[in-house]
């Protein structure tokens, strides 16, 4: 709640507020009038965005200058390493084997002497147009399942090709996060268009059942992103 509480602030005294998640956008603006905010969106689809009265937020694009291959978890875990919250920047977005991130401009010096490892591999970051990517659009994987409910454990068991009570140790471990909250209840019914992530295994929107089969299964859809 203290992040909720610091945003709401921000923009009562018509500072932006941080990049916010969708359920903190949800929180904040329940203390607003839809005609006392603007929103700040990089591109159409993205996650994070930014809320503000009459200042554009400050934001640049970074570009990362690379000749390796990167997952979206590599970049984000390499990003969280160097003891910042999450709040300071924006999406992450893989196009190509190019690889972008959003940033709060007061960040940016920070991240161009602190920020040059992946793992193993060092990178360089070049600073470009802000619109850039405004056209983007996310890309996605179509997968069907097979599963016996709509449970999230299920779910997490077929994709990662995990036994159950295995799979009870990744909610221990906090290696689920269900719509950017960490998840602790492996009996959650995923509901259509939940985000969920694995860690190690990546990151999914739940589309929902597409059919019932003869032995009362369900048929279900999600898009891995990309």
């Amino acid at each position: 709640m203290y992040n909720i509480k610091k945003n709401i602030d921000r923009l009562k005294n018509g500072n932006y507020t941080f990049f916010l998640d969708p359920n903190e956008a949800k929180e904040v603006t329940k203390y607003f009038k839809k005609n006392e905010y603007n929103i700040f969106k990089p591109f159409p689809e993205c996650e994070k965005i930014i809320l503000y009265k009459d200042k554009i937020p400050e934001v640049v694009l970074f570009k990362i200058v690379t000749k390796d291959n990167f997952k979206h978890q590599d970049i984000l875990g390499s990003i969280f390493s160097l003891d910042i919250e999450k709040s300071v920047f924006g999406d992450i977005i893989i196009d190509n084997n190019n690889y972008y991130f959003y940033l709060l401009e007061s960040m940016k010096n920070y991240f161009l002497t602190n920020f040059t490892k992946i793992k193993n591999s060092y990178i360089e970051l070049e600073e470009i147009d802000i619109n850039s990517l405004k056209d983007y659009k996310r890309k996605y994987k179509e997968i069907e399942l097979i599963v016996k409910s709509e449970r999230i454990d299920t779910i997490v068991a077929n994709i990662t090709n995990t036994s159950r009570n295995k799979v009870k140790d990744k909610f221990k471990n906090k290696e689920i996060i269900l719509n950017y909250n960490i998840m602790t209840n492996p009996s959650y019914l995923l509901k259509e268009e939940d985000i969920f992530s694995i860690r190690k295994y990546g990151k999914y929107k739940y589309i929902g059942k597409t059919k019932e089969t003869k032995k009362n299964n369900y048929i279900i859809k999600i898009y891995k992103y990309l």
